[in-house]
């Protein structure tokens, strides 16, 4: 599995790369929240393995951002801070599993192994309005249709909006979860990819994909 560590202790990170890459993992390791967010943001991960205390930002932030943006993704907590509390807190935002160091390597491979299980079990294409996409190839189709060719921005677009199919997606928050917190948010970003996908997604004979809500923001039908 490709596996995503944010740890900024560097004799850890060495030991749990170590560790993880004999099991025959990939592992990608980054220090700063800063880092992981572009990071994870800018490769698909199957695992990421996530310390609390980082230098720039607390870990919690971390995770409420890849929540936003990757809802799917396995997220294991591996922190000293072991109180009931600390455990609660990061569980009720998202996490997948937590793990208090110090931890036996033996513990946190099997941790491991069985987010991988979680991956396998759950299923990977989203279907919605017609459309199916499948998270791992990427390959967008009506119905049993050819694949739908979709840049990369689309794509994220599209993948948002199926993952919350019959939710009202404000235009602020799509902003936020495809093109990150802090972009202008007086572009018209949003409604021109939105047109976009449209232009590919459409079946004239029947209802749109990607419905307008008025002076709300946009929702794929259900």
């Amino acid at each position: 599995m490709n596996i995503l560590l944010v740890e900024d202790e560097d004799k850890i990170a060495s030991f749990m790369t170590k560790g993880l890459a004999a099991e025959g993992h990939q592992v990608e390791r980054v220090s700063t929240v800063a880092d992981a967010l572009a990071t994870s943001a800018s490769f698909d991960f199957d695992v990421i393995l996530l310390d609390l205390m980082l230098p720039d930002a607390h870990g919690r932030d971390a995770l409420k951002a890849i929540r936003t943006t990757k809802p799917e993704v396995p997220v294991i907590v591996v922190s000293a801070l072991g109180q009931i509390e600390d455990k609660v807190e990061l569980l009720d935002l998202g996490a997948t599993d937590y793990l208090v160091k110090p931890f036996a390597f033996a513990e946190l491979a099997a941790r491991v192994r069985a987010a991988g299980r979680q991956i396998q079990a759950s299923s990977r294409v989203l279907c919605s309005a017609g459309i199916s996409l499948d998270t791992k190839t990427r390959v967008v189709r009506r119905g049993d249709g050819p694949g739908i060719d979709l840049p990369s921005r689309e794509y994220q677009l599209l993948e948002y909006l199926m993952r919350h199919a019959g939710q009202v997606l404000s235009r602020q928050q799509l902003l936020d979860a495809v093109w990150g917190i802090g972009f202008d948010t007086d572009s018209n970003v949003v409604d021109v990819y939105v047109s976009y996908l449209r232009r590919k997604l459409d079946d004239p004979r029947e209802s749109p994909v990607i419905e307008t809500v008025r002076g709300a923001g946009y929702r794929v039908r259900a």
